[in-house]
């Protein structure tokens, strides 16, 4: 087993042929549960350490019901359909009898065809160049992953309401300590952006995801062969409006090529 501070956080315990087991971790802990990341990473695991499972992960959403109070929780995990390229699971976290988090996940056999990639990574200065952030509070998830910001750093100075900032950040990100990427990390570090609501407005007000949609775009062999490196990443929003907002992100590999892209929708309350 990896002594990472991820797959200690993320282990589960095999109940039944569709049921296991897991708990929430310090290692990962936000204001009012576990940090959505963590959430998202343990459900994909379900899946990954299912002997079932054909192909690698395509696409995961995860529909963040109620806040997941610590300690243990369920998951029932359920093969939907599999098909000749694709394979459908859902998957239901559950404390107390109750849903805490749905989620989906779709696997699929990729394979060497006609391929054409038309998105080109954002320019940024390398990541040895940029000092690492440091937040202005510690602990928790903040704890687990270094982001280097060439652009669009959350600032909680004081200022006047009215000076609005832009949406967008552009940083080099990885986990804390190093750990080879694999699509349960991915799956973490794609909600791993600091709300887009704090970088424009820099107040903090309470939040909380409500659906995370990540698509995967590289193969197993592609994470490996970007290691622990760090990814090169950038995250805007579109909308905010009557308690709801937008954000989308992209996270590039070393070798310039896109390996995952994620969207959700974030509730916010004054």
């Amino acid at each position: 087993m990896s002594t990472h501070p991820l797959d200690i956080a993320t282990a589960l315990k095999r109940l039944g042929p569709e049921r296991l087991e897991g708990r929430t971790s310090e290692f990962y802990s936000n204001v009012g549960g576990p940090f959505g990341g963590f959430t998202a990473a343990a459900l994909l695991r379900a899946v990954m350490e299912d002997e079932r499972r054909q192909g690698a992960p395509v696409a995961l959403t995860v529909n963040y019901c109620a806040a997941i109070a610590d300690g243990a929780f369920e998951i029932e995990c359920r093969e939907r359909r599999t098909g000749r390229s694709t394979q459908h699971w859902s998957l239901e976290l559950t404390q107390g009898g109750k849903a805490a988090a749905t989620a989906s996940v779709v696997c699929g056999a990729r394979r060497p065809v006609w391929s054409h990639r038309t998105a080109t990574p954002p320019v940024i200065a390398p990541a040895d160049t940029i000092p690492p952030y440091k937040f202005p509070r510690e602990g928790g998830w903040l704890d687990r992953y270094e982001m280097r910001f060439a652009a669009g750093a959350t600032d909680f100075s004081p200022r006047d309401p009215q000076d609005l900032r832009e949406p967008v950040s552009l940083l080099w990100m990885r986990d804390k300590p190093d750990r080879p990427l694999d699509h349960i990390a991915l799956a973490a570090l794609s909600d791993a952006f600091i709300i887009r609501a704090f970088v424009v407005r820099g107040v903090f007000t309470p939040v909380g995801t409500v659906s995370l949609t990540t698509f995967f775009h590289a193969d197993e062999e592609a994470l490996r062969r970007q290691g622990a490196e760090p990814l090169l990443c950038h995250a805007t929003a579109h909308v905010f409006n009557g308690g709801f907002f937008d954000q989308a992100a992209e996270l590039w590999g070393r070798d310039g090529h896109l390996l995952a892209t994620s969207t959700q929708i974030v509730w916010y309350k004054e």
